[in-house]
């Protein structure tokens, strides 16, 4: 009985699976013909972007309520290696899973320094931050309600967009509560020029500080030291420099870029590995004749979609078919001052304020959640290998 595994369970782990179920479905296989198995270290699907938000009890989905029902099976394990050539995937418990073809989609960590802090890179990381806030809430020092946000990119203006009120609900107003981002070049350096006023400004209206041209050298206990000779008294420390991804890419005979990916077709298969996909933060995919994919689930869901599709096309002979996305758009929280929408790799300022508050607001707690009413039908329709239209902008 053929075996198709699928690493992770994030954007592109989950849609691979379903991808798959519905590839089968459509190809009238017959249930038990092919084994389908998810293998991740949580029995959940995190809404892995939310995670800068102060309330997560949305955030995580129960497998079994997702892959049950479309007849995917999910085994709770680490996966601790990859033999491509073998063709087996080994787990932390010692258990040897033998693939006919695999989908790697096992998602990027949080590339941070080893230094005292925390970082919103997985559900639990960011529980720990906000039990941490709330503990020094209850035993407040100096320096307890100031957080230094390490790293200007979209998770750190995020993160640091949202403290401040955070902070003021849990130490009261009297605290003084105090947000510092730091980076080592500008505040959004991805963003573009035209975005960059716009996050500066709300950055400004939310009461952050920033710190640019700097980088952080000490981390204490109750301070943080920057290149510049700057000390912030400062209790908390948040790491939101980068991302790379999973080291089981490492376990492939291939090149890998600088954050850790391996070149992927058309069709999401590994470039030089056969029987071999890769879908989401730990895939370099063509987006269009001249970019290739970010690391965000913009794409993940997608390429999940697609490599679910291909792959299960590619085990039983089928056509598979090619992933090109034709647009592309980033919608950047930026707390009470609203968001910002950009459209295009220029990233070009559609919308800002509360009308792209809207469309982020509609992203995050619609646009990328599957069905979880546990119906088969509407699981395996959502899996369709099919491109998304851009957010609506409602004008």
């Amino acid at each position: 009985m053929p075996n198709v595994i699928v690493i992770g369970s994030g954007f592109a782990g989950l849609w691979a699976a379903l991808g798959a179920a519905r590839r089968l479905d459509e190809l009238c296989v017959t249930p038990g013909e092919v084994n389908v198995t998810v293998l991740s270290d949580k029995p959940f699907h995190d809404i892995r972007v939310r995670n800068y938000e102060p309330d997560l009890r949305d955030c995580r989905i129960p497998l079994d309520d997702l892959l049950t029902p479309a007849g995917v099976a999910h085994v709770t394990a680490t996966v601790t290696g990859i033999d491509a050539g073998a063709r087996t995937v080994t787990t932390a418990d010692g258990t040897v899973h033998r693939y006919d073809r695999l989908v790697l989609a096992a998602g990027s960590r949080a590339a941070r320094p080893d230094a005292p802090g925390f970082d919103v890179d997985t559900f639990d990381g960011a529980v720990a931050l906000d039990a941490h806030l709330r503990d020094l809430a209850r035993h407040p020092s100096p320096g307890a309600a100031t957080v230094v946000v390490v790293g200007a990119g979209l998770t750190g203006i995020e993160t640091a967009c949202e403290l401040p009120g955070r902070l003021t609900a849990l130490f009261g107003s009297g605290a003084a509560p105090r947000v510092v981002l730091v980076d080592h070049t500008r505040i959004g350096s991805d963003m573009g020029d035209s975005a960059r006023p716009v996050i500066e400004e709300a950055l400004s209206d939310n009461g952050v500080e920033t710190r640019t041209g700097v980088r952080v050298t000490g981390v204490d206990a109750d301070r943080v030291t920057l290149s510049s000779g700057e000390t912030l008294a400062a209790a908390t420390v948040v790491w939101c420099t980068g991302m790379r991804a999973s080291t089981l890419t490492d376990d492939l005979p291939v090149a890998r870029d600088r954050f850790g990916r391996v070149a992927v077709d058309d069709y999401l298969r590994v470039v030089g590995v056969t029987g071999v996909f890769a879908a989401g933060d730990v895939a370099a995919a063509t987006m269009d004749d001249e970019h290739l994919s970010v690391m965000s689930c913009q794409h993940s869901r997608p390429m999940g979609r697609f490599a679910g599709y291909n792959v299960i096309s590619d085990l039983l002979g089928e056509p598979m078919l090619p992933l090109r996305i034709p647009w592309y758009v980033t919608v950047l929280d930026l707390g009470p001052a609203g968001a910002v929408y950009t459209q295009g790799w220029d990233r070009a300022v559609a919308a800002q304020g509360a009308a792209a508050k809207a469309v982020k607001r509609e992203i995050n707690t619609h646009r990328i959640y599957p069905p979880r009413d546990g119906d088969r039908a509407a699981l395996l329709a959502a899996a369709a290998p099919l491109l998304q239209d851009q957010p609506d902008l409602g004008y």
